[in-house]
């Protein structure tokens, strides 16, 4: 489509495209559009061709099942309406060219794909998904595209899996109709990180390309099995506010480490390699006789697993359903667990820094019989995760903010697309 008639068609943001990616509020709107405009013209001016397509990706946000992926456990997330936004267009040539805001432009030749430097960089992920979605016996060719990220790093919104699926939608909508699969396009994302010798699981990039509420169940690690949830978040009156509490996540593997390896030493002991195929009722029942050999901490993030990974089923049930209310306080529970039994909140030995701590502590203050609040992600520094009735919103994320620095609170929802071609 010309550029001059993808401007007109996006009409200040008044469209259903828009909304559906964005929602209804009409500065936000606006707000998109003129970022789309300024990408337009910036490809126009990269690229010097008055044609192109739209396409959006989101960030993805963990609902349900803090740290069950590693244990064969099932996990409930969301896409969200932070994106990852391209302008592209097919070249004729057998060459990707992307200019990326606020990174250097590159280039990757489709006729060497091989990777040499095992690195997560944008050119080994695009290298690694256009030879998967060949494999697959489509086509890969070369494009033209200026990307747009507000998806931002360190949010634990999954930025990097919202590329490598926006990549692949560009090549399924560009080269072959709109044929590559949504799981098939997260699972070659994943494959791309794997190619780079970093080791993910399935929930980032299935969230971000399937779109919605997605549960997951791991217990097949070959072939999980991916399910959307037919719910509308839009009507709930909810917002979701992921708040940056501060803090890094550098120097923390030993901590994240534990965590795996505490619920495989106790899995372990009870004669399995992971937790998954063991019951609740199986670990309390081993406690006595394995309790000085693992020791407690072990035992209470395995304690914390089972309820988890249950809770999933329930928090599925309750979406279905569209009991809303229940779905909160299911949440509210796996907060807890999360604080109580997997203990990722904060670092022991660090008393003076609990900034999660502190943010889950004021948002039970602000919405407690209202809403629901819990860590989102790994823990021990980052982010946490809210449900926020829109009538409290404004006094939530002054609350937050006023502690954790202006900017720091996200205020989200959960968005139907997943990884797409702007349709106008």
């Amino acid at each position: 489509m010309k550029i001059s008639a993808i401007i007109e068609k996006i009409n200040g943001g008044n469209n259903k495209a828009f909304t559906a990616l964005y929602g209804n509020d009409e500065a936000v709107l606006k707000f998109q559009a003129d970022r789309y405009a300024k990408q337009l013209a910036s490809f126009q001016t990269a690229f010097g061709s008055d044609e192109a397509s739209l396409f959006s990706s989101p960030g993805r946000t963990e609902v349900g099942g803090n740290h069950t992926d590693h244990q064969l456990g099932r996990v409930l997330a969301g896409a969200v309406n932070l994106d990852n936004i391209a302008v592209a267009a097919a070249n004729g040539t057998n060459v990707v060219r992307i200019n990326s805001v606020g990174f250097p432009p590159f280039e990757v030749d489709l006729s060497n794909l091989e990777i040499t430097e095992f690195q997560v960089t944008p050119t080994n992920l695009v290298r690694s998904i256009a030879s998967d979605i060949k494999a697959l016996g489509l086509k890969v060719a070369g494009f033209d595209a200026v990307i747009d990220g507000a998806v931002p790093e360190g949010s634990g919104l999954s930025s990097s899996a919202s590329f490598e699926v926006l990549i692949g939608a560009i090549f399924s909508h560009l080269f072959n109709d709109g044929k590559l699969d949504p799981v098939d396009n997260a699972k070659i994302g994943q494959k791309a990180e794997h190619a780079c010798k970093k080791f993910c699981g399935l929930m980032d990039q299935t969230a971000c390309a399937v779109g919605g509420f997605i549960t997951i169940d791991f217990e097949n690690p070959a072939n999980p099995i991916v399910k959307a949830l037919d719910f509308d978040f839009a009507k709930t009156g909810y917002s979701l506010v992921i708040t940056n509490t501060g803090g890094s996540h550098g120097g923390l593997d030993a901590e994240y480490n534990s965590l795996p390896g505490e619920m495989k030493a106790v899995a372990k002991e009870l004669g399995q390699e992971v937790l998954r195929p063991l019951s609740m009722e199986d670990v309390v029942k081993g406690i006595p006789t394995i309790r000085e050999k693992v020791g407690d901490r072990a035992i209470l993030r395995s304690m914390h697993f089972q309820g988890d990974n249950a809770r999933v089923v329930d928090q599925v049930a309750a979406l279905e359903a569209n009991e809303f209310q229940k779905f909160l306080g299911l949440v509210i529970e796996s907060g807890f667990s999360s604080y109580m039994y997997n203990q990722n909140i904060f670092v022991g030995g660090q008393p003076k820094y609990q900034s999660v701590a502190l943010a889950l502590a004021l948002s039970e203050q602000v919405l407690k019989g209202k809403g629901a609040w819990r860590v989102h992600g790994g823990g021990f520094a980052g982010t946490i995760q809210a449900f926020v009735p829109n009538n409290l919103l404004e006094e939530y994320i002054s609350t937050l903010e006023s502690v954790f620095g202006k900017g720091n609170c996200h205020k989200l929802f959960i968005r139907a697309e997943g990884s797409v071609k702007v349709e106008l």
